[in-house]
């Protein structure tokens, strides 16, 4: 049985003109009205960042206007070919088309190829490491804080900041960089897997123990003054959530007077042991007579109470505090049984909660 082409009203045609009309405006509206901001990473605030955000914008320009044209020649083919009263044959059947399997299979290669170039070269910059960079910042994740050690250009340590995260009451802490020069950091672990993560930076690096890593950044002149705040983003153990830090950018001006006073601290003369803190440690033969001493811990050294019941859930998280302070935490009632109290910054620090 022979098939014959079946002719189609003009006004189908702009049917699916329409609709595909719609759907671009809506597509517009979406970003015109802000809607669309959720799609987007922060705005960067380095160049490496303002590199990466590029990339993303090509992306995602290519993958608007491929979605605009897969879905409005879905449209056109449903409205155009749709089957209507009276259709009891099959339209005419294409069976191969050079053309059309040249096109869909050109573009797509082509597409592929420029984003692997434009990918490898922001890859490239964003990876690029310098043998002088201006600032030389040795970033020490464990379990569960950041510590941040100054160095020379030589490589030797300056000062160290043990206060990761910046306190706006106080406005001490976190890792202060300056504007407009290159800083690079290196980063270690001495237990698990740590990741550094500044959403701002549009940038992730992990922390591998055994294992030294560095990036390498530069702060736009225009963020001077802003503190920007981030983490670990690998799951490393009971007290991640309490591995915060913060970034502060500051004016070079700013920075080398920040920078003086910190080396001025870290080589003041520390503070002595509380009165009356005696450790004896006795040799006997080849050995010591102990094999762990303890002593006051020094104001700094954050610590919380925690309580988790017999299957390991946590049923009570509490903020950290400061070594050195005190607080009073409240727990909701608890049903009869055991529980174990702990720090999640500490895994060592734990005890026994019996309810009866």
């Amino acid at each position: 049985m022979s098939s014959t082409p079946r002719k189609r009203p003009a006004s189908d045609a702009l049917v699916a003109g329409a609709v595909v009309a719609i759907l671009v405006a809506l597509v517009v509206a979406v970003f015109l009205t802000g809607a669309g901001n959720s799609l987007y990473p922060p705005a960067a605030a380095t160049t490496q960042g303002r590199d990466i955000r590029g990339l993303y914008d090509i992306v995602f320009a290519l993958a608007i206007g491929i979605f605009l044209l897969v879905e409005g020649l879905i449209v056109w083919s449903v409205i155009r070919y749709r089957r209507r009263p009276g259709d009891i044959e099959l339209p005419a059947q294409t069976h191969g088309n050079n053309v059309a399997e040249i096109v869909w299979t050109v573009v797509p290669t082509a597409i592929v190829l420029f984003l692997f170039v434009i990918s490898w070269q922001s890859l490239s910059r964003v990876d690029a490491i310098s043998a002088k960079p201006d600032i030389r910042i040795h970033a020490i994740a464990g379990q569960f804080q950041w510590q941040f050690e100054y160095l020379d250009a030589n490589g030797t340590k300056v000062a160290t900041q043990l206060a990761p995260a910046y306190d706006t009451n106080t406005g001490a802490g976190g890792m202060a960089v300056p504007v407009g020069r290159s800083v690079q950091v290196t980063l270690d672990s001495p237990d698990v897997i740590h990741a550094f993560y500044v959403p701002r930076f549009l940038f992730k690096r992990d922390v591998v123990p055994g294992q030294t890593n560095r990036f390498e950044f530069t702060v736009e002149p225009s963020e001077a003054g802003q503190v920007f705040r981030g983490q670990c983003a690998e799951l490393c153990g009971i007290g991640h959530r309490a591995m915060l830090l913060s970034v502060i950018a500051l004016t070079p001006a700013d920075y080398d007077a920040w920078l003086q006073g910190l080396i001025e601290k870290s080589n003041a003369t520390p503070e002595p042991l509380p009165s009356g803190t005696v450790l004896n440690v006795t040799a006997e033969g080849v050995k010591f007579d102990t094999a762990a001493l303890e002593v006051p811990a020094p104001p700094g050294i954050t610590h919380d109470v925690d309580i988790r019941d017999g299957g390991g859930a946590v049923l009570a998280a509490k903020d950290t505090i400061d070594g050195g302070t005190s607080t009073n935490y409240s727990y909701e009632p608890m049903q009869a049984g055991t529980y174990t109290f702990f720090c999640s910054i500490h895994s060592n620090m734990t005890g026994t909660l019996t309810v009866k």
